[in-house]
C-alpha cells in the first residue's frame, strides 16, 4: 500500500547552488525552499543584497523572519533598537515589528531569510524576473519600486516610512 504524503512531509534537500534565482529590487533571490513544498510551514531564500541596499521600514503581518548573515555588513533597526550584524550573526524578526535595514562596508551581502508562515517569495517571484546570470541585477527602477508598492498590501506588508539614512549606518 502506498503511503500518501502532502506538502511538508517528506524531507527536502537543496545542493548548493541549487533553487530557481530570481532578481527582484535590486537583489538576487534564490528560492532555496517554496512555502508550497512545505505545507505553507516556512520559506527560505538566499538573498544576495548590494551595498546601500536599504529597504523602506516596513512591517510584515502575515510573518516573522530570521536572517542568518554569512557575508557582508548590515545595520538593522528593529522597533526602536537598532542593531549591527556581521557574518555568522543572526536576527529574529516577529510578525508586527516594523523594521529596516542597510548593506554598509565594501561587499554586498549574503545572507538566508527565512519565514514563519512562508509564501513571501512569491511576492518577488510576481515582482522580479528570472535572473538570466549569477551577478546582480541593476538597482530597482521607478516602475519597479511601484509595482512593490501596489503588489505589497497583497502579501500582507505595510509600508511605513522611508529606508534607513546612510547617516545611520
Amino acid at each position: 500500500m502506498a503511503i500518501e504524503t502532502t506538502a511538508g512531509d517528506s524531507p527536502i534537500l537543496r545542493d548548493a547552488g541549487a533553487g530557481d534565482v530570481i532578481w527582484a529590487m535590486g537583489n538576487r533571490f534564490t528560492l532555496k525552499l517554496r512555502s508550497a513544498e512545505t505545507g505553507g510551514a516556512l520559506s527560505m531564500q538566499e538573498v544576495v543584497a548590494p551595498v546601500g541596499t536599504a529597504p523602506p521600514l516596513h512591517t510584515h503581518h502575515r510573518e516573522a523572519e530570521v536572517f542568518v548573515l554569512y557575508e557582508g555588513s548590515m545595520i538593522y533597526r528593529a522597533g526602536d533598537e537598532t542593531f549591527e550584524l556581521t557574518p555568522g550573526s543572526s536576527i529574529y524578526l516577529p510578525r508586527g515589528l516594523a523594521h529596516t535595514f542597510r548593506v554598509v562596508g565594501t561587499d554586498p551581502a549574503r545572507f538566508l531569510a527565512l519565514t514563519f508562515p512562508g509564501g513571501l517569495e512569491n511576492l518577488y517571484e510576481e515582482i522580479g524576473r528570472p535572473a538570466p546570470g549569477r551577478g546582480l541585477p541593476d538597482p530597482p527602477t521607478p516602475e519597479e519600486i511601484a509595482a512593490w508598492l501596489q503588489t505589497s498590501p497583497k502579501y500582507g506588508l505595510e509600508l511605513n516610512g522611508p529606508p534607513l539614512p546612510e547617516a545611520e549606518s
